[in-house]
Formats: C-alpha cells, structure tokens, sequence
C-alpha cells in the first residue's frame, strides 16, 4: 500500500520531473499519472519506487495521481520547484494535520535569496500568483543581492529583517583574527547555530509577529518566505507556520530537514571563502554553519517549550496568534 507522507516530487533545473514514494509491500503495484494537457515520457525503477517524467510544459506547475492497487490515491504536486537561479524554492503545502486534513498545494512558498533568477524563472513565479514575498535578510545582504521579481504582478516586499541567522558577524571576526588566527572548531560552529535558533525564538519575535499578521491580511492568501539559504531563519519561520496549521512536529522537522536535499554546502563553502578570506579555515570548521541539522530546530523547539510550555502557547502568547488567529490560518490553508 503506498504511504501518504512519504510521496516526494521535485522538478530539477531541465524541467524534468522526479518522483519518488514508499510502500507497505514491495509486490504493491503503483500506476502514476500526470495531470497535464500533454504528452508526457516517463522513465521508472519500480523496484526502487522511483519515477522521472519528462515532455511537460515548463511554464507552469503540475500535479499528479499516484494510486496503487488496492485502490489508495494520492494527488500531490512538485515540492521543489525547478528554478535555475535559486535551487532551495519550495512550496511547504501538502502535509497532513493531526486531525488528518491537508495544507493547501500553491499557497505557502520557501526560498533562499532571489537575486540570480533567470527569465525563465521570473516567468514561473509570475504563474505562482504571490501576493506577498517576506524576505528575512538584513540590510547588507539586501545590497549584496538584491532580489529579482517579476514586473508583472509584482509581489509586495515585506522587510523583516532577522539579525542573527546568517554568518557575516562570526565570519568578521574570523577575518579580523587572520593575522593571529583563532581555531574555530567545528563544534564551536554547531553550536553558534544551535544559539542561533534560540535567539529566534525570544530575540525576534517582533519579526515573526509581524510576519503573521501581515500574512492574516492577504486577500488571496499566496506569499513566500525566504532568506539566503532559505535554511535557518526561513526553517524556523515555516516550522511557525506549519505548527499553527496544525502539522505534527515530525512532519514539521522533516520539512526543516529536507533543505539537505536541496542545498549544497560545498558551493556555498566557495562562496563564503571568498567573501571572507577564510582560506585559513579548515571546511570542516566552516561546514556546520552551512549545513542543515535536526539540534538546530530542536535548540528553537527547547527554548519555546521552557519558555512557553507549547509551541501552542508561545504562537499564542509570543506572537499574537491566538485561537481565533489559528481558526482563520486553518479556513484558510487547509
């Protein structure tokens, strides 16, 4: 029998689409279906429940039916969308609640920085409909890569800026020790993320509040929300959201996690080299900043439930979303 939450799709930067599910039984027989206006080729490994289609039109999202024999259907859409110029864009939608409903496909959106999308892209955002795009980076990242948007339709730009969450002051201070080098160690590195996630969760409640209130006032209710890895500040930010529609908080990790999948740590690691002069630095020692690990949102997660006791009653009591904010989120997205 196939199992519900464990369908993923993701479109890769050619178009080509990949899928990939779990079953109770190996022998289960699964037919899959592309809900589209075209011909479509698909290569499959049934044994390894895997499946890539290809021939689909580029410029536009599609679904599709996966239904096994004893007759159990799923209709699910790409993950991952496949934009060339920022590889961590995903839509957060299609999990199941605790009380077995589901959050809406084409709604809710998560990405690193925008600043290098193509005209293709740009063309596929467009077609998504966004009303509101919150963007947690601070003001130097903001100069540094600007971000790209379609003139059409045109989201509005919500500045929320986060002021931990991303590497430039520790990396700073690498530079500035060059001369006489301090080791870093990689477990120092860990655990500056760890603190990270806890600042999050007292130290920029302001940001997070407002994010919900401004995402409460949409009209058609489809925004994104990112910052550069689109891993950190954006992780917890989609955890929030996640957890007041109700999603149980494995599912909610697993969402965290899957940034692992989609973002590369060793490109990133070339980047910040650069950017900093860190040459001095061993990868290891540099890596977990860059990476995704499940104590990260554990650390944010530990903080609430000392703090609040749930993370129910910090969204209640932290950042204004209470029972009646919760009712119109779940009318809403669900």
């Amino acid at each position: 029998m196939l199992i519900t939450d464990k369908v993923v799709i993701w479109r890769d930067a050619e178009g080509d689409y990949h899928l990939e599910w779990d079953q109770s039984h190996p022998e289960t027989r699964v037919d899959i279906q592309a809900l589209a206006d075209a011909e479509a080729g698909m290569d499959r490994d049934a044994a390894a429940y895997r499946a890539r289609i290809s021939g689909l039109p580029a410029g536009s999202r599609h679904f599709f039916r996966l239904c096994d024999e004893h007759g159990n259907e799923i209709l699910a859409s790409e993950r991952r969308l496949g934009l060339h110029g920022t590889p961590n864009f995903r839509d957060f939608g299609g999990y199941r609640t605790a009380d077995g409903r589901e959050v809406k496909w084409g709604y809710l959106f998560r990405s690193g920085q925008l600043a290098h999308l193509n005209d293709a892209d740009l063309a596929l955002l467009e077609q998504l409909g966004l009303e509101m795009v919150c963007d947690f980076r601070q003001s130097m990242e903001k100069q540094t890569h600007p971000s790209r948007l379609p003139d059409a339709r045109a989201p509005r730009i919500l500045d929320l800026p986060i002021v931990p969450g991303n590497s430039s002051s520790l990396f700073a201070e690498a530079e500035q020790e060059r001369a006489a080098p301090r080791d870093i160690s990689p477990e120092e590195m860990f655990e500056f993320m760890r603190h990270i996630n806890r600042d999050f969760v007292e130290g920029q409640r302001e940001a997070f509040a407002r994010m919900f209130s401004e995402i409460l006032a949409l009209d058609e209710g489809r925004f994104l929300i990112h910052c550069s890895a689109g891993k950190d500040r954006t992780g917890f930010a989609a955890a929030l959201i996640l957890s007041a529609l109700g999603v149980p908080w494995q599912r909610v990790l697993e969402d965290y996690l899957l940034t692992a999948r989609y973002f590369d740590p060793e490109v990133e690691l070339r980047r910040i080299r650069r950017k900093y002069q860190l040459d001095h630095l061993p990868a290891e020692a540099i890596m977990p900043i860059l990476e995704v690990h499940e104590a990260y949102l554990a650390a944010a997660l530990a903080s609430i439930e000392s703090n609040y006791g749930s993370v129910e009653n910090y969204l209640a009591e932290g950042l204004g979303v209470g029972p009646a904010e919760v009712a119109e989120l779940r009318a809403r997205y669900l």
